[in-house]
């Protein structure tokens, strides 16, 4: 198994110095032939004929991990797992880089798929393809115990001046944060236990992020003085925000997008899908018959 780590510190050297040294950082587990190729793509190909699918994850629970027994798992990448075999994909190599790094390791070629539960957003899909959703995901704040600053959601946030949230880099709540004025009162932090730590010594006053992220966080520490708010749908700019987490792809990988979709599509038609995640405490309130189409629409534009 080979598990590479990537840190944002590679992709802030510089431009060009940066994706080389990401690149060459990774030669040595075949990093994505990145030669140039028309809309549709070969690596699906190229993956069958190797045997092996590279996949980035952002080592966060329950979405996609490595544990304690050095195995990659997770709802992610146990659904793409079985995807990839029915590909004619044997093996996958986990290599974990920041949240906020997976796009851009993606498309400098460190790994094939991004295997992470990310959230499709109309800006991410100017970056990337996605598959359909595997799952939906209402919001909550993590919050220490009893609440002390009395906050459900982050209109609150913003209505009370003095709260500070907690964020997770390169989350969808990073951007909801921004549109409702927060940028200022916000901390970002590089993982969710590094946010609930935040929360913790006080260096913020709430963390946001999805129910399930958080859910999966607090059962981990339960001794931990903290606890979760009431699950809600934020509004941002007069329009529901509920996210949904997919698969991402190199946007001239569209014979391998949609080679993958097939299969998930037919896991989520039969019910596999929610057998496969719900031990990663997923319910049938999470799954979701919504597209990729839908949600790439900018309603902005």
């Amino acid at each position: 198994m080979c598990a590479e780590h990537v840190t944002r510190r590679n992709f802030l050297r510089g431009t060009a110095g940066g994706a080389l040294a990401v690149a060459i950082g990774v030669s040595a587990c075949a990093p994505v032939d990145l030669t140039a190729q028309d809309a549709g793509g070969d690596l699906l190909s190229r993956i069958r004929d190797r045997g092996e699918v590279n996949i980035g994850i952002a080592n966060e629970s329950p979405y996609g991990f490595v544990d304690s027994a050095g195995r990659i798992t997770g709802e992610a990448p146990e659904l793409a797992r079985i995807i990839f075999q029915r590909l004619g994909v044997e093996r996958m190599n986990p290599r974990v880089t920041d949240f906020g790094s997976l796009i851009p390791a993606l498309q400098v070629g460190v790994f094939d798929v991004i295997a992470a539960g990310m959230f499709i957003t109309p800006a991410r899909c100017k970056q990337i393809l996605f598959s359909d959703p595997e799952y939906q995901a209402p919001q909550t704040l993590l919050v220490p115990k009893g609440n002390p600053k009395g906050v459900n959601t982050l209109d609150d946030i913003v209505a009370k001046k003095d709260v500070r949230v907690g964020l997770l880099t390169g989350s969808a709540e990073t951007t909801y944060a921004d549109a409702l004025g927060l940028k200022d009162r916000s901390v970002i932090f590089d993982s969710v236990f590094s946010g609930l730590d935040g929360i913790l010594a006080n260096r913020a006053d709430a963390f946001a992020l999805t129910t399930i992220s958080l859910r999966d966080a607090v059962s981990k520490r339960p001794d931990a003085p903290l606890e979760l708010t009431p699950a809600y749908v934020p509004i941002i700019e007069g329009e529901q925000k509920l996210g949904c987490g997919a698969f991402g792809f190199r946007r001239d990988q569209r014979v391998f997008r949609d080679a993958f979709n097939a299969e998930l599509n037919r896991m989520r038609a039969n019910g596999e899908l929610l057998a496969t995640v719900r031990p990663f405490g997923f319910t049938e309130s999470e799954m979701t018959k919504l597209t990729v189409a839908e949600l790439c629409t900018d309603t902005s534009s």
